[in-house]
């Protein structure tokens, strides 16, 4: 079935159990994989898919212990039924959203693929089962908090210089990490003469080519003298996720915005409300965002009734001419 020569030799060793043929168990090559990762975090990989890949083998370890009182299992031992019972685990245990359980599940898959491509295993256990996504809800400014939040009068100096950022990210589409890797050697002029981030995406090591927006230009102006800006090399002040996220939940409150503000908002703002809404084409927002593919710019391109119904109105202009 395996394609193998055979000799008496080997039917012999495997009756008696005397095959030098290594038994992988799925921890084991989990942690493997792991270690070989975390080697090329900063070279091929962001810290962040790392933590989450480490975060995944914990859920796995506590599933084991859940499931058979044991810390492994050979990775023979895994089929659908394993891959069933992993998921119900994260979703009634774990208490993971079904993307959230979906997103471990799928660590696992890449795991057990590398292992039927070593040769490991016979089958894929994963061949009968499909990872499913639901679609969700992203956050995202309407143009009205847009203008909101560029023109209100923010005292606290934290707050202000979190408000930049967050606009900063409005209106280059760039995320939390991007923004805050950004140097002065990142911009560059452009083809068309003018100011343009040239970066590569942590996450996906893809390159973003981004014109500079005037009020994208204005923030970086801002902050140009400042000291610490200055001798640190960066473009805008340094935060962490953490405290940026609390501190954009007080401007929410302060902007009396019914939506929770965090910073992927900024990069789903610029997708939408910046950028496609204004009819900037799929694929130029798809270049700008550093996706690989346009199926990904597409979970962000939620085209609102205002843009729908001016589109709508130039047809209606071009079939009322035709008449």
């Amino acid at each position: 079935m395996r394609n193998e020569p055979v000799t008496a030799t080997q039917v012999r060793a495997k009756i008696l159990h005397t095959s030098q043929e290594k038994k992988h168990s799925l921890i084991e090559v989990y942690q493997y994989h792991n270690d070989q990762f975390e080697k090329l975090v900063g070279s091929e990989f962001s810290y962040g898919t790392y933590k989450k890949f480490k975060s995944a083998l914990k859920s796995l370890k506590a599933f084991l212990e859940w499931k058979f009182k044991k810390n492994d299992v050979y990775i023979t031992e895994v089929n659908h039924k394993f891959i069933t019972d992993y998921e119900f685990y994260l979703k009634s245990v774990h208490k993971l959203q079904h993307n959230s359980a979906m997103v471990n599940v799928k660590k696992l898959k890449k795991i057990l693929r590398q292992c039927v491509a070593n040769d490991w295993l016979d089958k894929d256990p994963f061949k009968s089962y499909k990872i499913t996504t639901k679609e969700t809800h992203r956050n995202f400014l309407l143009k009205d908090e847009l203008e909101t939040l560029l023109n209100k009068n923010i005292s606290v100096k934290r707050l202000d210089q979190v408000r930049d950022i967050f606009l900063f990210s409005c209106y280059t589409g760039l995320s939390y990490t991007d923004v805050m890797l950004l140097t002065r050697k990142d911009i560059s002029i452009g083809i068309d003469g003018e100011q343009w981030i040239f970066t590569t995406r942590i996450k996906t090591d893809t390159a973003s080519r981004i014109p500079l927006l005037p009020i994208a230009k204005s923030i970086l102006e801002k902050y140009s003298k400042d000291p610490d800006i200055i001798n640190s090399g960066r473009l805008l002040p340094k935060l962490t996720n953490q405290r940026l996220n609390s501190y954009l939940k007080e401007i929410g409150d302060i902007c009396e915005f019914r939506k929770v503000l965090t910073f992927h908002c900024a990069r789903h703002t610029f997708a939408t409300t910046v950028t496609l809404t204004n009819g900037v084409p799929i694929e130029t927002v798809s270049k700008m965002l550093g996706h690989k593919s346009l199926r990904t710019t597409q979970i962000y391109a939620k085209i609102l009734d205002s843009k729908v119904s001016s589109d709508m109105q130039v047809l209606k202009q071009k079939l009322l001419k035709a008449i």
